[in-house]
């Protein structure tokens, strides 16, 4: 029998990251949920920009009043060519956290039935009626709980499937000389030194001297941090910044993998975010994929019927593109260092709009092919054969 102290909620949210904020978000918009009594459990109180989510958009969004910087062309580079890339009838968007977590609170402040709460969760336990949440400070109880902090250990405890990480650290700088192309982003610039990995930089310029510059890895393993600085250094001073001031700097580090993290749910606890899967494996883009699947899981709240469970199919992801993706990560899992090659392959001499639309599993299977047949041929062939016809024990690199 429940305790009458324990408060009871109709959702609990445990992490209050892009997943969880977008989807509460959009209960607010959609006028539905007024009555649902909803909380938010998160150790982080949201009050520092701590993050920068990038995406390309050809419409308006529900984000357009935060974006800070938009960018009609982008920049692809390696240590052979330059590349300038006309984005249209896309726009490249950057949202700086703080921006969108004041965005959201100042919308949810004005509803009483949402809460949130400066809270670490250390418990979730669900049970046949409910499911019980624990924190530091209090218990709680809710009938469905949409959980956004992310276990290491479902991804990295299996062989499977591998996983590799986008990590980086990035340094907003102003430079005393006007160095930046402010109507320029640089996508993908893999100049800098490979060592046997897939690395590059990554650059939006705000002004001529302002810029947030990023050294990213897709890998294993992470880095010292000296190594994603000294590396950023080296960078600006082959721009020509021999003078700058630092910022601020941001750092983080997010699974690439196409493990099945739907099939941790349940009747009452639902994945979301990194947690459930959202991140796009081939590229760790967060913003886009969020976006699409927090929508879904809001129109299937307002549709769904109480005998439905929440583990209905609309959030199992494989298809084709699980399956390109699944072949990408195969490859840069055994041979890291075909990265550049492979991105190089795609933007040297293919349509960027496309490539885009690809990115965003949009495509169709003609089109699909179109963007594909830009890769280099042999490394496909090879974990294609693998993933059909060999054991699928990926920590066996062969």
């Amino acid at each position: 029998m429940q305790s009458s102290q324990i408060k009871h909620f109709d959702y609990i949210f445990t992490g209050s990251g892009l997943s969880a904020l977008m989807t509460v978000y959009k209960m607010v918009v959609s006028g539905k949920f007024s009555d649902k009594l909803i909380l938010l459990l998160d150790e982080d109180s949201k009050k520092t920009n701590d993050r920068t989510w990038c995406f390309w958009a050809k419409d308006e969004t529900l984000w357009n009043s935060i974006i800070f910087k938009k960018w009609d062309l982008a920049l692809f580079a390696n240590e052979d060519f330059k590349r300038d890339l006309a984005l249209k009838p896309y726009q490249y968007n950057q949202i700086r956290g703080l921006d969108f977590y004041n965005f959201v609170f100042t919308a949810i402040s004005k509803h009483q039935n949402i809460t949130f709460l400066n809270e670490k969760v250390t418990d979730i336990n669900e049970l046949e009626t409910h499911v019980f949440v624990g924190t530091d400070e209090n218990r709680y109880t809710c009938d469905y709980l949409f959980n956004s902090i992310y276990t290491k250990a479902f991804a990295l405890s299996q062989t499977k499937y591998p996983v590799l990480q986008q990590h980086f650290i990035g340094w907003f700088v102003k430079t005393e000389e006007e160095i930046f192309n402010s109507e320029q982003a640089t996508f993908m610039d893999f100049s800098v030194e490979q060592r046997g990995n897939t690395r590059f930089m990554y650059v939006l310029p705000i002004s001529k001297t302002e810029a947030l510059i990023e050294y990213t890895l897709f890998s294993e393993d992470l880095l010292p941090k000296e190594e994603y600085e000294n590396e950023i250094q080296i960078y600006l001073r082959n721009l020509g910044a021999d003078q700058y001031q630092i910022i601020e700097k941001e750092q983080g580090s997010i699974p690439m993998t196409c493990f099945p993290f739907w099939k941790k749910n349940t009747k009452r606890v639902l994945n979301i975010g990194t947690a459930g899967g959202w991140t796009k494996a081939s590229t760790g883009y967060t913003f886009k994929n969020s976006d699409k699947k927090s929508s879904k899981l809001v129109d299937f709240l307002i549709d769904r019927s109480p005998s439905i469970p929440l583990t209905m199919t609309m959030f199992y992801k494989k298809n084709k593109f699980w399956f390109y993706d699944l072949l990408l990560l195969d490859i840069l899992y055994r041979r890291n260092e075909l990265g550049s090659a492979i991105f190089s392959s795609m933007f040297k001499k293919g349509n960027p709009a496309l490539i885009f639309k690809f990115l965003d599993e949009e495509t169709s299977l003609p089109q699909d092919v179109k963007v594909i047949l830009k890769c280099p041929k042999m490394p496909f062939i090879k974990a294609l054969f693998r993933v059909i016809f060999l054991s699928n024990n990926f920590n066996k690199k062969q």
